[in-house]
């Protein structure tokens, strides 16, 4: 008997499925938006290991007196923390098979982060095409964007990165 599976997931065995990560190329067709969910909260430690591990030291983002002072009135979470984490977030659906990530450009950041946000982001595939210089893969050019929980645009990015034509011989050949 035949299950008709839901999308994201596929038959390995019987009675036994597996998680698909990625689209595939197929999948990712100009003009396609995908909300990326769940929202994800920035934390102290997600702001702090940051900082640390980017070595930027400057006291907006890990001196809570010297931020309480300045114009925001607590720490910013610093941008590159906030585009990993965005970026991050599109992983799972969008470039989760990705063979190499070619280029992030025109990033913008449009308003502060601060510890406690939730941030959400939806991506738009703007363009792919067969790749001239690495066969069996495709070029994917997407524009991000996210938001904080009340919708305030928080920042914007495009990126551009490889993924197989044939993501099922790539999933059957990885046991993804």
């Amino acid at each position: 008997m035949s299950t008709v599976l839901p999308h994201g997931y596929r038959a390995i065995a019987e009675e036994r499925i597996r998680e698909s990560v990625g689209l595939s190329y197929g999948e990712l067709t100009p003009g396609l938006v995908i909300e990326h969910r769940p929202g994800r909260t920035v934390t102290e430690l997600d702001s702090l290991l940051g900082a640390a591990l980017s070595g930027n030291v400057a006291p907006i983002h890990t001196d809570a007196h010297y931020s309480s002072q300045t114009q925001w009135g607590q720490i910013l979470v610093c941008s590159g923390v906030t585009l990993n984490l965005v970026a991050g977030m599109t992983v799972r659906s969008i470039s989760g098979l990705t063979t190499a990530n070619l280029a992030v450009d025109r990033v913008r950041f449009t308003a502060p982060v601060h510890i406690g946000d939730t941030l959400y982001a939806e991506t738009r595939i703007l363009t792919r095409r067969a790749s001239e210089t690495s066969p069996g893969n495709g070029v994917i050019t997407c524009h991000t964007t996210a938001h904080n929980q009340t919708g305030t645009a928080v920042t914007a990015f495009n990126r551009t990165f490889l993924v197989p034509l044939d993501a099922d011989a790539v999933r059957d050949a990885t046991n993804y």
